[in-house]
């Protein structure tokens, strides 16, 4: 018999097996313990070869009508791309997708939720034309409020290839990368860490929209990409850290 197109649409993936064999039930949720001595670092430092750029302190205290913001959120896909963002404004971006917004028994509380607070999340950026940043690429380390200096040069032509060619990464004057480092979550949550780390970096991207709404700047979120050419060009292995997604950012 012919197999028709709605049978074919019926058949299960890898999609369909994941959400099925990551739900949680009362027969599977138990029988997992925490080994402390092998909890992952939150954190992740390059060495002292790497040069360090630390950023202004956020202006946190700005006032802001959230209703207002989140009315007028949208993804913006048009910026003025010879213009110049100030340093000022991408640290109040870095600040409040990931920065540290209080702390309690040595235990560090930032800007955006994570399932555990585990913050399987890192952030890079790819910056093009930053007031006070040489262009390449740089990772943020929010408990230091600072960048480390990965890669020099412009590679925002690279990043948009890598992004199936999407204009909008070679205009922005910044592109945030995010990636998991996976073991992270699965330390705890082991297969349904994914789910997790998934909307751990949902959580971070929409507080990006909104802070860059409130600061004047146009921001779009980027789900296609070539998944291997983005870790080659940050230089993670794609398997124990692998990229998640991405976000244009541009003045208008």
């Amino acid at each position: 018999m012919k197999e028709t197109g709605t049978n074919r649409s019926c058949q299960k993936g890898i999609g369909d097996k994941f959400q099925e064999e990551t739900k949680y039930t009362p027969e599977k949720i138990g029988g997992h313990s925490l080994d402390w001595n092998r909890m992952p670092e939150r954190y992740k430092n390059y060495d002292d070869s790497f040069l360090k750029v630390p950023l202004p302190d956020p202006e946190i205290r700005r006032t802001a009508d959230i209703w207002d913001v989140v009315s007028r959120r949208r993804s913006l896909r048009r910026y003025a791309s010879r213009r110049c963002m100030p340093l000022e404004q991408l640290a109040m971006l870095l600040w409040a997708t990931q920065g540290i917004t209080a702390e309690s028994r040595q235990f560090q509380f930032r800007a955006a939720p994570s399932a555990g607070g585990l913050y399987p999340i890192e952030t890079y950026l790819m910056a093009r034309d930053v007031e006070g940043l040489e262009p390449g690429i740089y990772h943020f380390r929010p408990h230091r409020f600072d960048l480390e200096f990965l890669h020099k040069g412009d590679c925002s032509v690279s990043l948009a290839n890598a992004a199936l060619g999407q204009r909008i990464v070679a205009d922005a004057q910044t592109c945030f990368i995010w990636t998991a480092v996976v073991e992270r979550s699965k330390w705890k949550y082991r297969q349904r860490a994914y789910r997790y780390i998934y909307l751990d970096a949902g959580h971070i991207a929409q507080n990006l929209y909104l802070a860059a709404t409130a600061s004047g700047l146009g921001c779009c979120g980027i789900g296609a990409f070539f998944d291997d050419r983005v870790n080659v060009l940050l230089g993670v292995d794609g398997v124990e850290e692998t990229v998640l997604y991405l976000a244009s950012v541009g003045c208008l």
